[in-house]
């Protein structure tokens, strides 16, 4: 293919998938607004996020079954089309349970470009050039979620919450008829040999999604203490049991597991769900801290992951054409493992006095951590495979990034919970009358709200108390979430022993170099 054509086909497939990934977090901002405007609470409102996340969880891994049953360009159009369909009825929905059912479908489109975008990128690619393919598609896999709540932050300040969805029209309209001229059919399968695994399919749908909704939603319900919670999680065990026993049985899985017998995939998909869990979490976690515990505004907020993100595409060529030079993969995975750990270790020592300077360069970290990570951990989830397995590989590889970034906030909402309380309960148990500090800082605040508001004495007093009360919250919910950040930083120095698995010395004679192991 020549250069501009291919050019053309990577913007176009690409930016299809970085709608999807965009989807996956531009709402995280405007859920305030959502429950205001729509006259639903907030916990109603955060099913806005939960039933997009199923939807994308549940179509992901059979995608490769799709495509090949519909034709993948077909599949990949329609799924363009209905994606941004469903972006337009979002946009226009006048009650909060008309736009979760829109975003699922939404989400029903969505997760399907992500897989597909990845394995028609891979293959218009030689093999010597696949490095730059895996790079050109990690772009859209990193800068998507990351510049979500920047791009959310950014139409509330200048518009409605309308524009968080309808902005995917046009853009969607653009990349329907680009794809529609550029993206080619490959070899056809034969079709009529692909039956439809009902089961595995009905399986899929109860046990990924029974986990999905209890991950997005166990911390707010109190988990087990709640009826539906509980069915659920019993539902999630027997359905994704029956699901791997049903499609490693059948002659006809609608997911094909057995390309795990990979060794490399089975360890690049473990490694890509721990990057799941830091890309995720990350983008959760930081907006939240700065806005809600440090005060910033919403448009600030979202601009202070820009930075790491520009680094962060420079990184991804960088990666690409290092590993084309012949760097081993897990040495720059390990690396890649190492500086967001780093990210984890800064966010962990940030305080009540922190500003805006003080986030920059442990985004940065965070930045080219993640950007080392993308490109090889593809390269490495793929290079096992037979050409007819890459797409099933891809659908699983990119199913286990969003599984671990689920399971990665369902972790660190109930990790923060735990944390705050212990925080607080320590922070107050050493307030005490007889201290010093604690009666010049009430009778301060006393005069302060005196002063400021003209109210009487024990109005002024109790004022004084729940300021006092207020700062305990804060320093406590700094705490936990510095916490939090640490957490997830373990995970990552935690996971970094399974590089082992892939790494063994070649027979051959000279320096020894670091290779992979297939099998």
């Amino acid at each position: 293919m020549r250069v501009l054509p291919l050019f053309l086909l990577c913007a176009t497939v690409i930016a299809a998938a970085v709608m999807e990934l965009i989807d996956t977090s531009i709402v995280n901002v405007a859920l305030s607004h959502l429950s205001g405007n729509l006259g639903a609470t907030l916990a109603d409102t955060s099913w806005v996020i939960t039933s997009y996340a199923i939807a994308n969880i549940i179509v992901i891994p059979i995608t490769s079954f799709l495509a090949a049953r519909l034709g993948r360009r077909r599949y990949f159009i329609g799924s363009i089309i209905l994606f941004t369909i469903a972006s337009a009825l979002c946009g226009t929905a006048s009650n909060i349970w008309t736009l979760v059912a829109f975003r699922f479908v939404q989400g029903l489109g969505g997760g399907a470009l992500l897989s597909t975008s990845q394995t028609i990128v891979f293959e218009a690619f030689p093999p010597e050039k696949r490095g730059v393919a895996s790079a050109l598609f990690g772009i859209g896999v990193f800068t998507g979620p990351t510049i979500g709540p920047t791009l959310g932050g950014y139409i509330l300040d200048v518009s409605t919450w309308h524009w968080i969805f309808l902005v995917n029209v046009p853009i969607g309209i653009v990349v329907t008829i680009a794809a529609f001229l550029l993206v080619p059919e490959p070899a056809a399968a034969n079709r009529a040999t692909l039956r439809m695994d009902w089961l595995g399919l009905l399986l899929l749908i109860v046990g990924v999604g029974a986990l999905q909704v209890v991950l997005e939603r166990g911390q707010e319900e109190d988990w087990f203490a709640t009826p539906y919670i509980t069915q659920l999680s019993v539902a999630a065990v027997v359905g994704l049991v029956a699901f791997i026993w049903w499609e490693l049985t059948t002659n006809y899985p609608i997911v094909d597991l057995r390309v795990l017998k990979s060794r490399t995939l089975a360890v690049a998909a473990l490694l890509t769900f721990v990057t799941g869990m830091g890309l995720f979490t990350s983008v959760y976690l930081t907006p939240v801290f700065a806005q809600r515990l440090l005060h910033f505004p919403v448009l600030d907020t979202g601009l202070l992951l820009l930075p790491g993100a520009v680094l962060a595409i420079f990184c991804l060529m960088l990666t690409a054409r290092a590993l084309q030079k012949g760097v081993p993969i897990p040495v720059v995975i390990a690396l890649g493992f190492v500086l967001f750990f780093a990210f984890s270790w800064r966010m962990a020592g940030l305080n009540g006095a922190a500003g805006k300077d003080d986030f920059y360069f442990p985004l940065i970290l965070r930045g080219a951590g993640l950007a080392l990570l993308t490109v090889p951990l593809t390269a490495l989830a793929v290079s096992g495979l037979a050409l007819k397995d890459i797409a099933q590989g891809a659908a699983l590889n990119n199913m286990m990034r969003q599984l671990g970034g689920s399971f990665g906030i369902a972790i660190v909402n109930t990790y923060l919970a735990t944390r705050f309380a212990e925080h607080r309960q320590s922070l107050v148990t050493h307030l005490s009358a007889v201290d010093l500090p604690v009666p010049e800082r009430l009778a301060s605040g006393t005069q302060l709200v005196i002063a400021r508001l003209g109210q009487p004495v024990l109005e002024a007093q109790h004022r004084a108390y729940q300021l006092l009360d207020s700062t305990v919250n804060q320093q406590a919910g700094i705490q936990s979430y510095n916490d939090a950040f640490l957490l997830v930083g373990v995970f990552f120095l935690a996971a970094m022993p399974l590089l082992l698995l892939v790494l063994r010395r070649p027979q051959s004679s000279g320096p020894v170099q670091v290779s992979l192991s297939d099998h």
